[in-house]
């Protein structure tokens, strides 16, 4: 099979680079892992077969993250929230409505995120080496890596030593792997990547997932260990874990692994029958609450007061929809609303604290990311409850989130101080919260 022609989506100010391959009537979204290269990635026999096989049951869509690949590169690196919408740009570039997400390694935790957001749009889950919480990039041993990747990035050994170790005396594929290294990102876009991944954890939302899932994982894999596969099945609903034999990371061409994969995938695709729970989804749900609204209603009288009000609700609606957020109703002295970017949503609440505060008002939100039910323009659950209770305590200008919103916005830039657990009204065990901004 020829290399299919390489195309841009726009994501914002952002192009990414994405191919489309065969014409099954069925729609395969591969997210990649770590770093990739669309054009490079067809020049290796294995993966070359590894796409052929894929697009004869689907029209697999390929793309490559952003400040990766042939996709526009950039200082530092995007968040899940930035690649999340990546790969709604991309989707809607190929006229996708909805397909099977097919994640691997870091492509996994993005790959979870939008299932969970967009449960309309993913029609199931496949899984290979992938994390909810990476197992062995961590704070004791990021450093060694580091210096590696300083060191060494586009010989070929990051690769070798922690990718494909079985492939270490193979020179001809240490050639390969350093053209791909250089060629699939720069030394800081990497290390970049390695810090986000560290912090990346997605764990919290697995029991959201309501799509078929499938989990790939192989036994004896070095970088993300078979632990972390059998966390996912264990935690998403009725996910199925196929555990593959071998010693490597990526799925190479030693012992017919691909093919393995890929037999796993189709079987998998073309017996689903299961739909989507569209009536519920994952979402950061934000509340907001003026500071002392009955004694300023007493101060200033009811028509200055709704004057007031009104002006608050003006600028509210505009900072949420400024921030893509949905608006779901005003709650007389504050507003519900959803977001489908953690990142975005705390934003938010900060924009509007500091545009409300000019009217001689104090705004606190809270916030906190989790599965809600979508009643028509309306929404309910427990994440509604638990955003409630956070903004509840928060003091006047404070953004307060949850430590799964903390956990999701990971490479974002945000930074937080920790307040530690709280135990909130009719909440049956304590939160750990944060204060956004510190």
């Amino acid at each position: 099979m020829n290399p299919p022609e390489t195309h841009y989506a726009r994501s914002g100010d952002v192009r990414i680079a994405y191919q489309i391959a065969g014409s099954g009537s069925r729609d395969v979204v591969f997210v990649p892992g770590f770093v990739s290269n669309l054009e490079l990635s067809w020049e290796d026999p294995g993966w070359a077969h590894f796409y052929t096989r894929l697009s004869a049951f689907s029209r697999l869509i390929l793309f490559d993250k952003r400040g990766t690949g042939l996709s526009d590169r950039m200082a530092g690196i995007a968040n899940l929230e930035e690649r999340m919408d990546d790969v709604r740009a991309v989707m809607d570039a190929a006229s996708s409505e909805r397909a099977a997400l097919f994640g691997i390694s870091e492509g996994g935790p993005m790959s979870l995120l939008f299932a969970a957001t967009y449960p309309e749009r993913a029609s199931a889950l496949a899984l290979y080496g992938s994390f909810a919480r990476h197992p062995t990039v961590s704070a004791d041993n990021i450093a060694e890596n580091l210096q590696l990747i300083d060191r060494s990035w586009g010989t070929g050994e990051y690769y070798l030593r922690f990718l494909a170790p079985s492939r270490a005396s193979d020179e001809a594929f240490r050639r390969y792997v350093a053209r791909y290294e250089r060629q699939g990102a720069s030394p800081s876009a990497v290390m970049a990547i390695l810090r986000m991944n560290s912090e990346i954890d997605v764990r919290q939302i697995l029991p959201t997932i309501r799509i078929p899932t499938l989990v790939l994982h192989r036994v004896g894999d070095p970088r993300i260990t078979i632990d972390a596969g059998r966390y996912l099945a264990a935690h998403i609903p009725r996910a199925k874990l196929v555990e593959l034999p071998g010693t490597d990371h990526f799925p190479l061409r030693e012992g017919d692994i691909m093919d393995r994969i890929v037999d796993e995938i189709e079987e998998f695709l073309t017996g689903t029958r299961g739909e989507a729970e569209l009536d519920r989804v994952l979402a950061t749900v934000l509340f907001t609450d003026i500071v002392g609204s009955t004694g300023r209603l007493v101060e200033l009288g009811d028509r200055a007061w709704r004057q007031v009000l009104d002006l608050h609700d003006e600028r509210a609606r505009q900072e949420i929809a400024r921030f893509r957020g949905r608006a779901v109703k005003s709650l007389g002295d504050g507003f519900l609303a959803t977001f489908d970017g953690p990142a975005r949503a705390v934003r938010c609440a900060a924009a509007i604290a500091e545009k409300i505060r000019s009217l001689g008002i104090e705004v606190r939100s809270g916030l906190h990311t989790g599965e809600i039910e979508l009643r028509g323009e309306d929404i309910g659950g427990v994440a509604v409850h638990i955003a409630e209770r956070i903004a509840e305590i928060a003091g006047g200008g404070e953004v307060l989130v949850s430590s799964t919103v903390r956990d999701l916005v990971a490479g974002s830039g945000l930074s937080f101080a920790d307040l530690g657990s709280h135990q909130l009204k009719g909440l049956p065990e304590a939160l750990r919260l944060f204060r956004a901004g510190a």
